[in-house]
């Protein structure tokens, strides 16, 4: 399992021209992408690292630095868009192979899962539209892009 985490300030995401799932301030934009044989324990390491990877300045206490906080310290939204595409293969030609991608009815149970652990975190938790064509609009903070592999 794939995860992308992009530090935002606001996000949504669109299908048709309507907003399917949106937050509306500062906190983590998450492409979720899946392959063949990931399963719980996949999904476990990427929802802990989207909850509690420190990507936010904290506030200092007089006298002190800020320390880095996550999603999970601030309260901070989450939006999920599954994104089969994390997985191309580009090493041959100038086509895209989606070999190691896992069909719908894989990835989608195992995307779902990530959203209800990160909820079950008390994340506040926006989603994509899972299969469809989407239109996300973004503003980056920083910006911060990590990449998460399970």
């Amino acid at each position: 399992m794939r995860a992308v985490l992009q530090r935002v300030n606001r996000a949504a995401v669109r299908v048709d021209g309507e907003v399917v799932g949106e937050i509306t301030r500062p906190g983590l934009m998450v492409l979720v992408g899946a392959t063949h044989d990931d399963g719980p324990e996949q999904v476990a390491t990427v929802a802990r690292k989207i909850a509690e990877l420190r990507l936010f300045d904290g506030a200092a206490s007089e006298g002190e630095r800020g320390s880095e906080v996550s999603v999970s310290d601030l309260g901070a939204p989450v939006l999920v868009v599954s994104q089969f595409t994390l997985y191309a293969d580009v090493r041959k030609g100038r086509r895209p192979s989606w070999n190691q991608a896992a069909p719908g009815e894989v990835a989608e149970p195992l995307v779902d899962a990530v959203v209800a652990d990160l909820r079950a975190r008390g994340l506040e938790v926006a989603t994509g539209a899972f299969g469809e064509h989407m239109v996300i609009d973004m503003e980056a903070d920083g910006p911060v892009t990590i990449l998460v592999e399970a």
